[in-house]
């Protein structure tokens, strides 16, 4: 019986040739990164980049951000909000 219901079933693999391309730090000011990392709270279109549509920050992994400058992301979003340049909720 266990062989008949392993007939019935559609083959599913995973196509395991998948190349993951890095992504490019956001952060990044004509190819080199800021000595020391700082991001303008001022600079909203950029921060407005690194947050979801609810508001929250995008995590490091879904922007790209090295651990470094997704600190200052953070910081810089955090000062922003507190200086009503960004509200803390979305649309």
């Amino acid at each position: 019986m266990a062989k008949k219901f392993q007939q019935n079933r559609p083959n599913r693999r995973r196509n395991k040739n998948k190349v993951r391309t890095k992504k490019k730090d956001p952060i990044f000011v004509e190819g080199k990164r800021p000595r020391p990392m700082y991001v303008d709270y001022k600079d909203v279109e950029l921060l407005k980049k690194l947050t979801n549509r609810q508001g929250k920050i995008i995590s490091r992994r879904k922007s790209g951000c090295t651990a470094a400058s997704q600190h200052a992301v953070a910081m810089a979003i955090k000062r922003a909000r507190f200086m009503a340049l960004m509200s803390y909720v979305g649309d």
